[in-house]
């Protein structure tokens, strides 16, 4: 505000040749700000009154505050200041209502990027010459104007942040942020240039210097302050969501996309962790900001999407019985710019036991898992199971298994989804090679069932089916069960498929929900990352 004003005083001085002619401008300013503070301001509050009471935006209002902005800044032109303090002033008498200024700002800035700002730059480097610094001696002195302005500006931040008690990656981030110019020194050094104040040479030095203390921020404070620093410090800052020190015998973490429509996703991920107090399920929400809206960047308006974010997982977790279960349910709600990413790293932190992530039939290709869910069945450290929902009820479930790691967590899952009710049946579709009749895994899976109650294994039904084709088998008793598991097995055709492009056949033909797993191995995990980092380094 004080420099704008500062601004204003300055324009009003170089029109007038004089601080006593500027005297009546000055007066004049000082009215309409007035003006401004009181009247337009008490008629504003009313614009509020009436957004808290509709909720919206109508066209019209909008429209009138657009013209409000047109007139404002005529008047300051009129007066003797500029355009942009009008427009200015109106911003700042509007009243702050979080959400009236936020829809503002959605309506307004699309326009503003697009459009006006482009045309500005460009407006802006037109009147730029490169052409006069035609000499060394230019050059030289524009390189100066440079380095004193990054100095200036660096030296200055951080010294008075390490003088305030700031650590020294700190205030250095914290310099390299003061440092950059942009947008505003460029409406500064267009106004200096209309009125004279600054020649083209100078003009042009500035620009430079502008765009190159604005563009060197972003990776000298890369450099200075790395993003994974940053995670350490989120992390550390949020011990209540993540406790390393108290882990409970089984933890599920479960992205959720849209807590208005997954809640049969946490009601898988409750039945699986069952009526135990050991047991925790984590509903994950990660917010992936706008980066390119700048009201969407400011730390207010992260803290609204996450308090907004976790008041809807708690209405979805508020859906759950409570005298139903005792499981144990913790949401976890983060800002971040790569979700399947920040979605392994919190797994790993958490040392969850599990992720259970939901999927939808493709509805305009032929059915991939890909994207995020592909990508968390490729790097996640932990188990992963994907949740095709297509039924409302897991009463009878039953499980495609055969000799692989895969089925066998598939497996563990119907058990566990078995013995947490005692109104569950399960099917064991057993698929063998024609000369394993006897083989070591019917064996353990023997010695499993052997170990489950007999209360339990009266509700399970072992089928080994003769047919060659064992997708076709699982797709035609999936139409009697209400969720169908499976893991991802070479024995389906699936092969390298696996993690990337999964379920071609299953997920579409399934007539049930279904239930995809992935087991880690820490012997696939440990060759995959030395076959990345062997990559890396060749192609480095």
């Amino acid at each position: 505000m004080t420099a704008w004003c500062l601004l204003a005083l300055a324009i009003a001085v170089t029109r007038t040749n004089s601080i006593v002619g500027a005297f009546p401008t000055i007066i004049e300013a000082i009215i309409y700000i007035a003006f401004m503070a009181t009247v337009v301001r008490w008629f504003l509050q009313k614009l509020s009154i009436y957004y808290r009471r509709t909720g919206r935006l109508s066209q019209f209002v909008l429209a009138y505050i657009y013209m409000g902005v047109v007139v404002s800044a005529l008047i300051t032109e009129f007066i003797g200041i500029h355009l942009i303090f009008g427009a200015f002033l109106l911003g700042a008498v509007m009243p702050k209502n979080a959400a009236l200024v936020r829809e503002i700002a959605e309506k307004t800035e699309d326009f503003v990027l697009i459009f006006l700002l482009p045309v500005f730059f460009a407006y802006s480097g037109l009147r730029t010459e490169i052409g006069l610094l035609n000499r060394p001696e230019l050059w030289l002195l524009c390189a100066s104007v440079v380095a004193i302005a990054i100095i200036g500006k660096y030296v200055g931040t951080y010294v008075a942040a390490r003088a305030s008690g700031i650590e020294k990656r700190d205030a250095s981030a914290l310099g390299w942020l003061m440092n950059t110019r942009g947008l505003t020194e460029l409406i500064v050094l267009n106004i200096g240039l209309s009125f004279g104040v600054i020649s083209p040479l100078l003009f042009t030095m500035l620009v430079i210097m502008a765009l190159v203390t604005t563009f060197m921020t972003s990776p000298l404070l890369e450099l200075t302050y790395p993003k994974e620093k940053i995670k350490l410090d989120i992390i550390e800052e949020q011990p209540e969501e993540i406790d390393a020190q108290s882990i409970p015998a089984y933890k599920i973490l479960v992205p959720v996309a849209n807590p208005g429509t997954q809640k049969r996703l946490l009601d898988l991920a409750v039945a699986i962790a069952g009526n135990y107090p050991d047991a925790v399920v984590h509903p994950l929400s990660l917010i992936e900001l706008e980066e390119d809206y700048l009201f969407q960047s400011t730390p207010d308006e992260a803290e609204r999407l996450i308090r907004q974010r976790r008041e809807e997982l708690e209405t979805l977790i508020q859906t759950q019985d409570p005298s139903q279960i005792e499981t144990k349910i913790a949401p976890i709600v983060r800002i971040s710019n790569d979700v399947a990413r920040e979605t392994t790293n919190i797994a790993l932190v958490d040392k969850a036991s599990l992720i259970v992530v939901g999927w939808h039939r493709s509805t305009f290709s032929i059915s991939r898992l890909g994207g995020r869910v592909g990508k968390i069945l490729n790097t996640s450290p932990v188990d992963v199971a994907v949740f095709i929902d297509n039924r409302q009820k897991l009463d009878s479930l039953l499980v495609a298994h055969s000799d692989n790691i895969h089925d066998a967590l598939a497996l563990s899952l119907a058990f566990r989804l078995l013995i947490n009710n005692p109104n569950r049946t399960l099917k064991i579709l057993r698929f063998t090679k024609n000369t394993q009749e006897n083989d070591d895994l019917s064996y353990e899976l023997r010695n499993m069932l052997e170990l489950l109650p007999q209360e339990t294994r009266s509700r399970i039904e072992l089928i080994r089916p003769q047919e060659s084709d064992p997708i076709r088998t699982a797709v035609r008793e999936s139409r009697n069960v209400d969720l169908t598991i499976a893991g991802t097995s070479p024995a389906w055709g699936i092969e390298r498929q696996t993690l990337g492009r999964y379920t071609d056949r299953l997920s579409q033909e399934c007539q049930s929900s279904l239930l995809i797993t992935r087991r880690y191995s820490r012997v696939i995990g440990h060759i995959t990352s030395l076959v990345n980092s062997e990559q890396n380094s060749i192609i480095s």
